[in-house]
């Protein structure tokens, strides 16, 4: 019987950014929902509390849980707040678990202090289709994007959302600080990096496998923020062959 697969999507994206890898991972029961404030979910409340929530009422037992940016976050939040009781595994991909920097911490966006990601915040504010180019043009390690998901896709696929709602769940991302639930994880887990990410340092990566109880790691040597878009092939195969090893 396939083992179930639910894919977590980043801020401002959905669960069709996943198309693509799951066309490869056949072995899989696939799900990739659309999470609270995106796509067919906007009407339910773009906090991280409700995705969570919302992960948690529809997650099967026994699943791999795959967690992209955002994705990771509302993975942590829902371990949070229900426990890891139905996981098998748990696949944190290009995500820091507090993502602002500050004296001790390092391993937050890049360049990204308190003062940097309240100038972010006004940016957001003031011209949400100029931030909406900014993020696309950072998701990938080539700025034209990857070869099934362009930089325009990206774009359009952000202007597809509302954008007070995004700018909402962005302060909750940037406020948020997942540090303390990382060392209770029991489940197996597998820390994703994109070598060329221009989002997250690799110290992220570093010490989510350091802190995590049952971690390994794996670095996208030909990745951005997004290997699963821009290594379909290599994260299907890492994915299948990590998973085989689960209980």
């Amino acid at each position: 019987m396939a083992r179930p697969l639910v894919l977590l999507h980043g801020w401002t994206m959905s669960g069709s950014v996943f198309d693509g890898l799951a066309a490869r991972l056949g072995g899989f029961e696939c799900h990739a929902p659309d999470l609270p404030g995106h796509a067919s979910a906007a009407h339910l409340p773009p906090t991280l509390d409700a995705c969570a929530d919302h992960v948690h009422a529809h997650l099967p037992a026994g699943a791999v849980l795959v967690g992209w940016s955002m994705g990771a976050a509302v993975a942590w939040r829902m371990i949070e707040r229900h426990g890891a009781g139905r996981l098998a595994g748990l696949m944190c991909v290009d995500m820091s678990p507090r993502m602002v920097n500050a004296p001790g911490w390092p391993h937050g966006l890049r360049e990204q202090g308190a003062a940097d990601v309240a100038r972010t915040t006004a940016r957001m504010e003031a011209d949400w289709r100029g931030t909406a180019e900014a993020i696309a043009a950072t998701m990938f390690a080539d700025s034209a994007g990857a070869p099934g998901f362009s930089r325009a896709d990206a774009r359009a696929a952000i202007l597809a959302n509302d954008p007070d709602k995004m700018r909402g769940l962005w302060r909750e991302l940037t406020a948020a600080d997942h540090r303390g639930i990382i060392p209770q994880i029991g489940c197996p887990c597998l820390v994703a990096h994109g070598a060329l990410s221009r989002v997250y340092p690799a110290s992220a990566a570093d010490w989510l496998a350091e802190k995590l109880p049952d971690a390994s790691r794996y670095s996208f040597a030909a990745s951005g923020h997004s290997p699963h878009l821009e290594e379909p092939d290599a994260f299907a195969r890492v994915l299948t062959e990590w998973s085989a090893r689960l209980p």
